[in-house]
């Protein structure tokens, strides 16, 4: 008999989601104005917070697979997901609160330090809320309401922080640094009561802990795992193509469109639009199943967006119109890969490999993360090299250089995303099929035959 997993109740559902909206809080100040604070205004060059920031997120390299490994072995009367959020919860405040709020000698140690602490207690929550999303039912659009539920919580917690600006500056332009300022206090109430409702009101499995596959075993699975690899390559890519602009989107305003007092409106009229258009791509999603329907969006966002580049001083009213249109595609490209993560999964659990899914949201942590970092030190590395400056008038050769790196290189990145994910394996039908085969493995572990 096929499983007929129950829809969790809405009220269930925005409590798993919760802890999404400080996770969408942080990544605001983070690549968009964290690098730039800590380059005008606390006087590092462009080249040594981009080179710190890469560090930094490389440290995950070393942090998300164990964390990941880990949480699916922890067993315990609070679940496998809930005790490394719980236990993230201090650590990620104190960070918050050194790297938004630093004290007036900070220099580039300081900024390496707290960001590695940063990026660990990110970690801690982001990566077991994601897998304990993908716990939570194995039906295929039911997947897709919980990643829904959650990277709604982000978008909303992305347009507040992307807000702040525009309600601190009514009467003129906000300093990246009093953004940062307002936001640590904002996030040391947030961040402790999203993620106290969502463990006191939402059920994490309590299972025996997954047997340890041996290595070469494991990494058999992984290597065969063709959908996995498919996916996590374009994630990448898709991760490095929307890094891009959101690490110059401040730049490219300031500098590109002269349209420095624009910036929170148009960062709160996107993120706004990408709220909107969550619960439009889940309905097409339900029709048209989840890898075309990201496809989709990244090709109507890729179109769109190729016109950036012949935009200039005077273009802010333009930009706006872009910035509603390609929102709308943002709810597809943050919860349709998520929901997709969380049915490759399955491949491996049917193939032997265990209940895994920390350690494979590790990996897509990582290549998120890594795809950021790269849009920074890549970013930043080649506006240096073309002799832009943050703090000054530049030649139209470096302006130019600004809007290829913030539009024109993501367009052709997300062209070869969509490339791969278009003819994607694993579609609603081959998602049962994998279901009903780890349900008869299951019953026979059960029955011994």
């Amino acid at each position: 008999m096929a499983e007929t997993p129950a829809r969790l109740t809405w009220p269930r559902l925005l409590a798993y989601g919760l802890p999404g909206l400080p996770v969408g809080a942080l990544g605001v100040p983070v690549f968009i104005f964290l690098p730039t604070f800590y380059s005008q205004e606390v006087g590092l060059s462009l080249a040594t917070v981009g080179a710190i920031l890469l560090i930094a997120r490389l440290w995950d390299v070393v942090t998300d697979p164990a964390i990941g490994a880990l949480s699916d072995r922890t067993r315990g009367r609070l679940g496998r997901r809930r005790p490394w959020m719980l236990a993230a919860t201090p650590l990620l405040m104190l960070s918050v609160w050194m790297l938004f709020r630093p004290p007036e000698d900070a220099g580039a140690m300081h900024l390496l330090v707290w960001s590695l602490v940063f990026y660990l207690g990110w970690t801690m929550i982001q990566l077991p809320h994601g897998a304990w999303g993908a716990e939570l039912s194995p039906d295929y659009d039911e997947r897709s309401r919980i990643a829904g539920s959650r990277e709604a919580l982000v978008v909303i917690g992305t347009i507040l922080a992307a807000s702040t600006p525009l309600m601190l500056g009514a009467e003129g332009t906000v300093p990246p640094g009093a953004t940062l300022a307002a936001l640590a206090v904002a996030l040391m109430v947030v961040i402790p009561l999203t993620v106290g409702v969502a463990a006191a009101a939402v059920p994490d499995h309590n299972e025996p802990a997954a047997q340890p596959v041996p290595w070469s075993e494991s990494r058999r699975l992984l290597l065969e795992n063709k959908p996995f690899l498919r996916l996590i390559l374009a994630y990448v890519i898709n991760g490095l193509a929307n890094g891009l602009p959101a690490t110059l989107f401040l730049l490219f305003v300031e500098h590109v469109l002269a349209a420095p007092e624009e910036q929170g409106k148009l960062l709160a009229v996107y993120f706004a639009c990408g709220i909107i258009g969550v619960p439009l791509w889940l309905a097409v999603a339900r029709r048209f199943g989840k890898h075309r329907t990201w496809c989709t969006a990244m090709t109507i966002n890729a179109v769109i967006f190729a016109f950036v580049p012949l935009l200039g001083a005077g273009d802010a009213g333009i930009f706006l119109a872009i910035c509603v249109a390609t929102g709308l595609c943002l709810g597809a490209d943050l919860t349709l890969p998520s929901a997709i993560q969380a049915d490759v999964v399955d491949v491996d659990t049917a193939r032997g490999g265990g209940r895994r899914t920390g350690l494979y949201f590790a990996f897509w942590g990582m290549a998120t993360k890594l795809a950021l970092a790269l849009a920074v030190g890549i970013a930043f590395g080649l506006l240096d090299a073309a002799g832009f400056d943050a703090a000054a008038e530049n030649a139209p050769a470096a302006l130019l250089a600004l809007a290829l790196l913030y539009a024109g290189l993501p367009v052709v990145l997300k062209t070869v995303a969509i490339m791969l994910m278009w003819g994607f394996p694993l579609d609603r039908d081959a998602q049962a099929d994998l279901r009903e085969e780890i349900r008869r493995k299951q019953a026979r572990n059960v029955t011994g035959t």
